[in-house]
């Protein structure tokens, strides 16, 4: 009931501007009728009257409306004209000529009704292209902006690659000495001994700095090798078992969802962006929490995700995230995260990151349709 009345009411709405010209039309010419022919003054202030409803027409309805609702008048008053007005007064050319004019003003006040409808269409369809140029334009600004950021980005990595493959030469070698050198010093000394406890302190430094060369190093290398066929659930499964020391040290339940997804891709490097950053996720609830790996097939990539119930990253730390040497830990390099993204985009992949502070951090690598088998 209410959809049907709502249908009258819209009907209603719609045709009012006809049914306000019929009737206008209409109650004058009910005037005309009713009002004796020996009040001629009467007459000539009706037949101004008619000029109301053309004009609406003219306005509302175009050229067709107003001519048509001059018609319709004339129809209408003709028969009072011959029959009544004519035989008492006689001017019969002065009502034909009146009602010519019907014609010429409804003409013309549809003519012009429809040429300012015509151009406010025009100016209408111009707003809108202009609109849709604009926003074309933003998005392109938008796709310029951040593809010079990926490609200071992609510079920087770069220059840290190049950087990192020369130092590694200059130092791996000198580091391995002071490491062997330092196990022969600690040889035969007891723990008693404060010299055996520096031994022990240059040797864990040094195994510090060799870790940190090593990340260096993961920014200057390709990871791409050759590919095999990867079991995902396979590969959960083996991720889970390497970590759950560390997430049973920080209270961590891994979920690891199973998965008939097969990869036609080179296995170290998925494997290693995955282990990094299911590592960050366990690190990062300090509090415990659960850690879930999922893999989802969508139409354009095969998404695998790496999910945490941590304290979230706020919008400001989310933007860098992935830049190099960036990082809120006191013992970080800040490039964890960013070899990450490398591993992903050399295996032709994308890295994404979501967060809300309070709830938890969403990775999720997606890979191209064309690696998975079906």
């Amino acid at each position: 009931m209410l959809s049907k009345g709502s249908s009258i009411v819209a009907f209603l709405r719609r045709s009012l501007p006809l049914l306000l010209v019929v009737g206008l039309i209409l109650l004058v010419t009910i005037f005309h009728y009713l009002t004796s022919t020996l009040h001629a003054p009467f007459h000539d202030i009706y037949r101004r009257l008619y000029y109301l409803p053309i004009v609406f027409a003219g306005v509302w309805f175009g050229l067709r409306g107003g001519l048509l609702a001059a018609a319709f008048v004339s129809l209408l008053y003709l028969p009072h004209v011959l029959w009544q007005l004519v035989p008492f007064h006689g001017n019969l050319l002065e009502q034909v000529l009146e009602m010519l004019l019907y014609h010429v003003v409804g003409g013309i006040t549809g003519l012009l009704s429809q040429r300012e409808r015509h151009q406010r269409k025009l100016y209408q369809q111009a707003a809108e292209r202009l609109e849709r140029s604009y926003a074309q334009l933003r998005h392109q600004a938008d796709e310029l902006i951040a593809a010079e950021t990926e490609l200071r980005r992609k510079e920087r990595l770069s220059a840290l690659g190049e950087m990192s493959a020369g130092l590694a030469h200059e130092i791996r070698n000198p580091l391995g000495s002071i490491r062997m050198a330092a196990e022969v010093v600690t040889e035969g000394l007891t723990e008693d001994d404060q010299r055996y406890e520096f031994g022990q302190i240059l040797q864990k430094e040094a195994q510090r700095l060799n870790a940190v060369l090593e990340e260096f190093l993961g920014l200057a290398r390709s990871p791409v090798e050759d590919v095999e066929v990867v079991e995902l659930a396979a590969l959960f499964a083996e991720l889970k078992l390497q970590l759950t020391p560390l997430a049973k040290a920080n209270r961590v339940a891994i979920v690891a969802e199973p998965s008939a997804e097969r990869l036609e891709i080179a296995p170290l490097p998925l494997r290693q962006a995955l282990l990094n950053l299911a590592q960050n996720a366990i690190q990062a609830m300090s509090a415990g929490g659960q850690l879930t790996l999922s893999a989802q097939r969508t139409e354009t990539a095969i998404q695998l995700r790496v999910e945490d119930t941590g304290e979230g990253i706020d919008e400001e730390m989310l933007q860098q995230i992935f830049t190099p040497f960036y990082t809120t830990r006191e013992n970080g390099t800040g490039l964890g995260l960013a070899i990450t993204q490398r591993q992903v985009e050399c295996l032709g992949g994308t890295l994404e990151v979501t967060s809300q502070p309070g709830v938890g951090t969403r990775f999720v690598i997606g890979l191209p349709l064309a690696t998975a088998l079906k």
